[in-house]
């Protein structure tokens, strides 16, 4: 194997990290499981944009962390939304089977 750069090391990491997130969110049939591979993927663009970030011609001006620090808040606020929304439709179906949840009826 040859010689690799760091940043090669960081990128095959979130790769890895986003193919196991996808994987998770299109697999599983629990809502939950589902949102927890969305917040893998989610997971792996931020460990993108501070490798890029902190590798790149600039890495004083912490433009990638400020990204990154955007997107957790835009991931908590996802998880918030996305766990309410789980917990309102277990009221009515007793079930968090995505294949259950074919009505849109309130």
């Amino acid at each position: 194997m040859g010689a690799t750069t760091p940043l090669a090391g960081y990128l095959l990491v979130a790769a890895l990290l986003f193919a196991i997130g996808l994987a998770g969110a299109l697999v599983r049939r629990n809502a939950i499981l589902v949102l927890i591979g969305i917040e893998l993927m989610l997971n792996a663009a931020n460990l993108n944009l501070i490798a890029f970030w902190r590798f790149g011609p600039h890495p004083e001006l912490l433009t990638g962390m400020m990204f990154a620090i955007f997107s957790i808040a835009v991931a908590a606020a996802e998880a918030a939304v996305g766990l309410g929304l789980v917990i309102a439709i277990h009221r009515h179906t007793n079930s968090t089977d995505l294949d259950k949840m074919n009505r849109m009826k309130g």
